[in-house]
């Protein structure tokens, strides 16, 4: 299959996938199930991808799939745990009220082109590497060995992280708490700096198979900006700095994404 076929196959794929989210979400007057579908869309592109390609001699495909399975099955899975167990996201019931009290914005225009009509381009970007890498043929070389090393501590980092998030919120004691042990004493964001691991991975073995492969390196830089710059990091950020006392303390001593000693 040529690039052009694949990537018109998966874009058919995410067009679908969001409309019919963008349907279910307007019969639960609530999107926040939308964050779930960012990692388990991605296994969708993966092994359609996968289905389009794979063969014995095409055997980045089947790993790159593989590999984006144990990531989005677990954090999809948690990200709907979440949901239902916290009801919906906040963040969406409030950008939902100022686009119908300030700008007078129904909830299904709102929802139409301010969540799924947004993400779905971002995830067709972000997946590119899982998209078009499995049309690398040839043996894993080092470069896809070292892609897998990285992608599967991404995996373990950011699962560990997610665990200890949810253990500590667990106790009442700990509601106006900054979390600082664990992994969140080397880093704010141990979960995005283990996302933004393995989709760097998943682009080094991409990357491994060719020129095609290496292209798709718009997605993981795409990942990593959203993640730093727009709406991850600032996002958190700005919440905790109004919410949690010593939170100032936590950010002067704690490094903000790559993993360090705290500061004295």
């Amino acid at each position: 299959m040529t690039v052009a076929l694949l990537l018109l196959q998966n874009a058919g794929i995410v067009a679908l996938c969001f409309t019919a989210l963008w349907l279910i979400g307007l019969r639960l007057k609530d999107v926040s199930f939308v964050d779930s579908w960012w990692a388990l869309g991605m296994v969708v592109l993966a092994w359609a991808s996968f289905a389009a390609v794979g063969g014995p001699d095409y055997p980045r495909s089947g790993v790159l799939a593989a590999l984006c399975t144990a990531w989005g099955a677990r954090l999809g899975a948690y990200l709907l745990w979440r949901w239902r167990s916290h009801g919906p996201d906040r963040r969406y019931q409030t950008m939902a009220g100022k686009a119908e009290s300030e700008h007078g914005i129904g909830f299904a225009r709102w929802s139409l082109v301010s969540v799924f009509a947004l993400q779905a381009p971002l995830q067709f970007i972000v997946a590119l590497p899982v998209q078009l890498g499995p049309l690398g043929a040839g043996r894993l070389g080092p470069l896809a060995g070292a892609g897998i090393v990285l992608a599967a501590l991404g995996i373990v980092f950011e699962s560990v992280g997610d665990a200890q998030l949810v253990a500590f919120k667990r106790d009442p004691a700990n509601r106006e708490r900054v979390l600082d042990t664990g992994l969140w004493r080397y880093t704010r964001h141990p979960n995005y700096f283990g996302d933004c691991c393995v989709w760097w991975g998943l682009w080094l073995i991409a990357a491994d198979g060719g020129w095609i492969g290496a292209a798709t390196v718009a997605g993981p830089v795409l990942l990593t900006f959203l993640l730093t710059r727009w709406s991850g990091m600032p996002t958190i950020e700005g919440r905790m700095r109004r919410k949690k006392q010593g939170y100032e303390d936590y950010v002067a001593r704690t490094s903000a994404f790559v993993p360090w000693l705290p500061k004295s």
